[in-house]
C-alpha cells in the first residue's frame, strides 16, 4: 500500500512539475512539457485503479483498463519525445525515428522470451494477460531508443533529457524484473522493485528544474549538422541479430514457434520493410537534392559551370550552328566593397533574373562563378548573338532608384561562334573571354565579337607574358641610362636608369611594352628589385670616376605598399657600397596619393636611411597641396607634357612650370624639366630657374660605358 501510494503522489507531483516547466520555458518547449504532464497524469491514474483493485481482492490486477491506461501513457511519452526540440522537424523525420524504436522493441520480444521464459515450464504462458506483460519491457526500450535519437550529436546536450533518459531505464530496468519475477512466480506486493517506478516518476519531476536551453526559440537553424556517429546509424539493427538467434532457441521441441514470437517476428518484418522504403525515398530525395546542388547555381537558381559545359559539349556533337556570349559585370567589387555582401547578393539575384528574361527561349543561361554568367546558343537561331546581347545590355540598364543609391548593374559582353578554328569546348569559351576583355578595353558596357585579330593579339600577350616570367632569370633585361644634367654648370651629376628588354624573338622592347603587363600580372617585382639591385652596382662604378654621381630610379606603385622595399633598397646599396644618397627613388604622383598612412610611414623611413625622394610626372596626378605636406620629397619632376609646349610661344605652358618652380622652392624641393629635347626648351627651364634637366637634348638612354665615354669635359662644358 506504501508503494502504490507513493507512486501515485510522486507521479502526480511529476505532471503538476510538467505544467509549470511548460509556463517557464520557451513556446517551443511547451508542447513538450505538457506532453510529458499527461504523461504522468496517465501514470498517477493508472496507479490509482491498480490500487483500487488490489483494495478489492485483486493481487495483481492485469485488467484491460489499467492496460490501456498505462498503454496511452506510453504513447503520450513518446510523442513528447518526438517533440523535444531536438527532435526531427519533419513528418518523415520522426516516423523514422518512431519506427527506429519499434524496431528495436520488437526485436527483443524474442530476446525476452528466451531470457525469462525459457526455463519456466510452470508458468501458465496460456493466460494473455501474462504473456503480453512481456510487452512493458519492449515499449521502454522503444522509447530510450527514441531518446537517443533525438538526443544525437546535432545539437548540444540538454540535460532534461539525460534525466529523462535516466528514468526511463530505471523503467525498463523495473519492468524486466517484474516480468521476470511474474513469470517465475517469485514477485508479491512489496517487493523492493517496487521502489523503482516512484524513482522513475521522481527523475522526471527532478528534469522540470533544468534550466531551457541556450536560444530556445529553436537554436541555429542554419547551423550545419555533424553526421552521427556509426553506432547511432547502426542501433536500430543491432538487436535483430539477437532476435535472429533469440527464434532458433525460442522452438519448442516438436518444431513450433510460440505464438507471441512468431507474431513479433512477422510484425518486425513488416517495420524493418516500412522502414527501408523510408530510407529508400529519403536516398531518393537526396540524390535529387545533390543533383540540384551540382548543377544548379544556390544563389540566382541558374544552371551552373559543370552543366553549361556539358550541355555546350552536348550541341558542339550537333551538326548545328552554337555561340556562345560570355558575360562579366563591370564593377561588381565596389558593390560589395560599398554596400556589403548581402547586398550585392541580393542585386546578383536580381541581374539574373532579368538577363534570363531577355534572353527567354533564344539560349541557356548560366552563372559561372562570382559576377561571371555566359550565355549558349544553340541550333536553329532566330536571334543573332549580337542581338541576344544587345537586349542583355538593355537589361542591366539601371532601374528606378537603382542609379540614386549608386547601384549601377552593366557588363561586358564577349561573343565566340564554334568554327574550324576550335577543337574543343575550351577554345570556344577562350575565344568568348578574349571578346569580353576588348569589350572591357572599349569602355564596358558593350559586347565585341571575337575575331581572328582580336585571337592573335591575345595569343601574342599572353606568350609575352610567359617570355616575362622567364626574362630576369634568363637575363634578358637591361639597363639604359640618361643623363640628368644640372642647368647651370652643365655637368652630368646624375642619370635616370631605364631598363628595357632584349626579347630573343621581337628584340630590344621599349618600357611600354612590357611594364604595363607586368604591373597587371605581378612581374614588376621582381623586375623593380632587379632594376634597384643592378642601378646601385652601376653607381657604384661610376662613382669611382666621379664621387659626386647619382642614380634615379623608378618604383611602381605595388612595390610601394610591400613591407619588404625598404630592405630590398638597403640590401642593393649596401651589396654595391653605395651611401643611400646616392639613390634616388621616383614614385609617380598617382602611386603616392593612392598610398595609405603606412606607405608614407616606409617613405619617411628611407628618408631616415639617406634615401631621395622624387616625385615623378608632377602635374599630371589628382593630387592636392596637402600631399606635399606629407609626403617626404626632395625633388618634383616636371612632366614632359608642360615642356613640350614650351618655346612655342604658349604663355600657359610657362605660367605652368614657373608655377611648379616657385612652389618646389616653397617647399624646399629641387624641380627637374623632364622631356627637353629643343634649345628653346632648354632656354625656357633655364630662364624659369629649374635646377635639372632631362631629355634628348641633353643625351639620349645609353648603356652605362656608352655614358661615362660621352662625359668628356668638352660635353660638361656645353
Amino acid at each position: 500500500m506504501v508503494s502504490d501510494l507513493g507512486a501515485v503522489a510522486v507521479a502526480a507531483w511529476a505532471a503538476v512539475a510538467c505544467v509549470g516547466a511548460s509556463r517557464r520555458h520557451p513556446l517551443a518547449l511547451r508542447r513538450f512539457w505538457r506532453l510529458l504532464a499527461v504523461t504522468m497524469a496517465l501514470a498517477a491514474i493508472g496507479r490509482v485503479l491498480w490500487t483500487v483493485q488490489r483494495l478489492g481482492g485483486h493481487q495483481l490486477p492485469h485488467t484491460p483498463l489499467i492496460g490501456g491506461v498505462f498503454t496511452a501513457g506510453i504513447l503520450t511519452g513518446t510523442a513528447a519525445l518526438l517533440c523535444s526540440m531536438a527532435a526531427p522537424c519533419s513528418l518523415v523525420g520522426q516516423a523514422r525515428t518512431l519506427l527506429d524504436g519499434v524496431i528495436v522493441g520488437l526485436a527483443l520480444i524474442p530476446i525476452g522470451w528466451v531470457v525469462v521464459f525459457r526455463d519456466v515450464a510452470a508458468a501458465d504462458l496460456a493466460d494473455p494477460l501474462r504473456t503480453l506483460g512481456l510487452l512493458y519491457p519492449m515499449f521502454d526500450l522503444m522509447q530510450l531508443t527514441i531518446l537517443v535519437a533525438v538526443a544525437g550529436p546535432s545539437r548540444p546536450r540538454w540535460r532534461p533529457l539525460t534525466v529523462i533518459g535516466a528514468s526511463l531505464a530505471v523503467r525498463a530496468t523495473a519492468d524486466t524484473a517484474y516480468v521476470s519475477l511474474i513469470a517465475h512466480g517469485s514477485y508479491t506486493p512489496g517487493h523492493p522493485i517496487d521502489v523503482c517506478w516512484p524513482l522513475s516518476y521522481l527523475l522526471i519531476g527532478a528534469a522540470t528544474t533544468c534550466p531551457p536551453p541556450p536560444g530556445g526559440d529553436g537554436g541555429d537553424e542554419t547551423a550545419e549538422s555533424p553526421l552521427p556517429p556509426w553506432w547511432r546509424v547502426a542501433l536500430p539493427y543491432l538487436p535483430v541479430g539477437g532476435a535472429i538467434v533469440a527464434v532458433v532457441l525460442a522452438r519448442r521441441p516438436t518444431g513450433q514457434t510460440p505464438h507471441l514470437i512468431f507474431l513479433g517476428i512477422m510484425a518486425l518484418l513488416g517495420v524493418l520493410a516500412l522502414r527501408q522504403g523510408l530510407a529508400a525515398n529519403e536516398n531518393l530525395r537526396l540524390v535529387a537534392r545533390l543533383r540540384r546542388l551540382a548543377y544548379s547555381d544556390q544563389l540566382t537558381g541558374l544552371p551552373n559551370r559543370l552543366t553549361f559545359n556539358r550541355r555546350l559539349r552536348r550541341a558542339l556533337r550537333d551538326d548545328a550552328p552554337v555561340a556562345v556570349l560570355l558575360l562579366d559585370l563591370d564593377g561588381f567589387k565596389q558593390v560589395n566593397d560599398r554596400f556589403g555582401h548581402p547586398t550585392g547578393d541580393r542585386l546578383l539575384a536580381s541581374i539574373a533574373e532579368r538577363m534570363r528574361d531577355a534572353t527567354g527561349a533564344d539560349g541557356m543561361i548560366a552563372r559561372l562563378g562570382g559576377d561571371e554568367f555566359a550565355v549558349l546558343v544553340h541550333g536553329d537561331r532566330p536571334v543573332p548573338p549580337e542581338r541576344l546581347a544587345e537586349r542583355l545590355l538593355t537589361a542591366l540598364e539601371p532601374l528606378p532608384g537603382e542609379e540614386d543609391l549608386g547601384l549601377n548593374p552593366s557588363a561586358s559582353i564577349g561573343i565566340a561562334e564554334y568554327g574550324p578554328q576550335h577543337t574543343s569546348h575550351t577554345d570556344l569559351l577562350r575565344d568568348a573571354d578574349i571578346a569580353m576583355y576588348a569589350a572591357k578595353a572599349a569602355g564596358k558596357s558593350a559586347y565585341r565579337t571575337c575575331t581572328s585579330a582580336l585571337r592573335e593579339s591575345a595569343v601574342t600577350r599572353a606568350e609575352l607574358i610567359a617570355d616575362l616570367r622567364r626574362a630576369v632569370d634568363e637575363g634578358q633585361l637591361h639597363l639604359e641610362y640618361q643623363p640628368i644634367v644640372d642647368l647651370a654648370t652643365g655637368a652630368v651629376r646624375s642619370a635616370e636608369a631605364l631598363v628595357r628588354w632584349r626579347h630573343p624573338r621581337l628584340g630590344v622592347l621599349a618600357p611600354e611594352r612590357f611594364l604595363p603587363l607586368a604591373e597587371e600580372t605581378g612581374l614588376i617585382l621582381p623586375v623593380d628589385r632587379w632594376v634597384i639591385h643592378e642601378a646601385c652596382r652601376a653607381a657604384a662604378a661610376w662613382r669611382k670616376r666621379d664621387p659626386q654621381v647619382t642614380v634615379a630610379v623608378n618604383i611602381a606603385a605595388a612595390h610601394l605598399r610591400r613591407p619588404d622595399l625598404i630592405a630590398t633598397v638597403t640590401a642593393a646599396t649596401a651589396g654595391a657600397g653605395l651611401p643611400a644618397r646616392a639613390l634616388t627613388l621616383e614614385l609617380t604622383e598617382s602611386a603616392l596619393i593612392e598610398g595609405s598612412d603606412v606607405v608614407l610611414d616606409r617613405l619617411r623611413q628611407l628618408r631616415e636611411l639617406g634615401i631621395q625622394i622624387a616625385i615623378d610626372d608632377f602635374g599630371t596626378g589628382y593630387s592636392s597641396l596637402s600631399y606635399l605636406h606629407r609626403i617626404p620629397a626632395t625633388e618634383l619632376k616636371v612632366d614632359r607634357s608642360f615642356v613640350s609646349r614650351l618655346g612655342t610661344e604658349d604663355a600657359r605652358a610657362y605660367a605652368t612650370v614657373d608655377m611648379v618652380n616657385r612652389l618646389a622652392a616653397a617647399f624646399d624641393l629641387a624641380v627637374v624639366a623632364e622631356g627637353v629635347e629643343t634649345d628653346a626648351q632648354h632656354a625656357a627651364v633655364t630662364a624659369i630657374g629649374c635646377v635639372h634637366g632631362q631629355g634628348f637634348r641633353y643625351g639620349r638612354p645609353v648603356a652605362l660605358p656608352e655614358l661615362l665615354t660621352t662625359l668628356t669635359p668638352v660635353d660638361a662644358a656645353r
